[in-house]
């Protein structure tokens, strides 16, 4: 038998205790796709969970419960909640995509769309559009420096790369991101979640990732730029699926 795997994680949670659900509930089901959470392994103690989540007991209760409802975990009386299965295609049916097959492929969609995005940054960038990317990666330093107090920075990495389609001067590019924006969101959270938990090194690599980008399209490197956020979107990807 498995021992719990979960790790302790400061989750941006709202007050609503629907919201808090749903939070808990994606973070343990990003655990069990990864890997964090394997088959057979034993969930600690709704109470123990609750402490660790920092929520109610009834929060952790609803979530666990629709876990159990999507299939992907189990109660055995007496000795707790375990993982049953990893999340097929209907376990991100909360997402407005249809499987983890459909996250990688955003991945790659992403990497062949900004990273044009990022080259054409390079190229037209004014000052004003430079001033706006610096200042998002300021706000993504501070927040990476206060650690889990910072939270945790999504629409902050959002807005860097919607930032950067701006700076491209293609309102195309912008569109698509547009139209793209809860597919994307769903990658970012999940690696951001997992940032959290993994040590520190993890979220550090991916910062870096930012301010290399940031720095070839300040430096008007168009090549650099293209290079940096095609490598910085496949890190990302790696990091969720992989464990980079």
């Amino acid at each position: 038998m498995k021992k719990p795997a979960i790790k302790s994680a400061e989750l941006p949670l709202s007050s609503s205790t629907g919201r808090l659900s749903d939070r808990i509930y994606d973070h343990v089901l990003g655990q069990i796709a990864i890997g964090i959470l394997p088959v057979n392994c034993r969930l600690p103690p709704e109470n123990g969970l609750a402490e660790l989540l920092g929520v109610s007991r009834p929060v952790v209760r609803e979530a666990l419960t629709r876990l159990r409802d999507d299939g992907l975990i189990a109660s055995r009386q007496g000795a707790g909640w375990f993982v049953t299965r990893r999340p097929a295609a209907n376990a991100f049916d909360f997402a407005p995509v249809s499987s983890i097959p459909d996250i990688q492929r955003c991945f790659v969609f992403r990497m062949a769309v900004e990273g044009d995005a990022a080259a054409l940054a390079a190229r037209n960038r004014d000052r004003q559009a430079l001033r706006r990317i610096q200042q998002v990666l300021t706000k993504l330093d501070t927040m990476v420096a206060q650690g889990r107090e910072g939270g945790l920075g999504v629409e902050e990495d959002l807005l860097f790369h919607r930032t950067i389609a701006e700076a491209s001067g293609n309102r195309f590019f912008v569109e698509t991101l547009a139209s793209l924006r809860e597919q994307i969101a769903i990658g970012v959270n999940l690696n951001r979640n997992l940032s959290l938990i993994q040590p520190r090194g993890r979220i550090l690599r991916g910062q870096q990732e930012h301010r290399r980008v940031f720095e070839a399209i300040e430096a008007e490197d168009e090549e650099g730029a293209r290079r940096a956020m095609r490598t910085h979107i496949e890190n990302a990807r790696k990091r969720i699926f992989e464990g980079g």
